[in-house]
């Protein structure tokens, strides 16, 4: 199992920024120019995308806490980790993220899931 590389803190640091002109340091400090980033809401490429994404998002739910909420299990630079979205202490939305980075760390793809697994029935 290899060590989570630093891109990801930044990358839920980008999330968490409240100052919207800050965003984009976090994002060129972890991100690829030409991320990829695909969730069931969107599918983007591109840093530019990547920013105004975030950006949107702050507007739909302003106050929104982000926070990785597993351990970042990881090979091949592979990256695959639960995250949840709290407002006011209130969940709003679990997931998990399977991120790729390159070998020096920098993300170049970010796939998102909603919602926890459901077991077989």
């Amino acid at each position: 199992m290899e060590t989570p590389p630093a891109s990801l803190t930044r990358m839920l640091e980008a999330w968490n920024e409240n100052e919207p002109a800050k965003v984009r340091d976090h994002l060129e400090a972890c991100l690829l120019p030409d991320v990829v980033f695909i969730d069931p809401s969107i599918s983007l490429v591109g840093i530019d995308a990547f920013e105004a994404n975030v950006h949107a998002t702050h507007r739909r739910l302003p106050g929104g806490i982000y926070s990785r909420t597993t351990v970042v299990d990881s090979h091949n630079n592979l990256h695959r980790y639960g995250w949840a979205i709290h407002r006011d202490g209130e969940l709003v939305l679990p997931g998990f993220d399977v991120t790729e980075t390159n070998d020096e760390g920098r993300v170049v793809r970010v796939l998102g899931f909603f919602g926890p697994l459901r077991d077989l029935e």
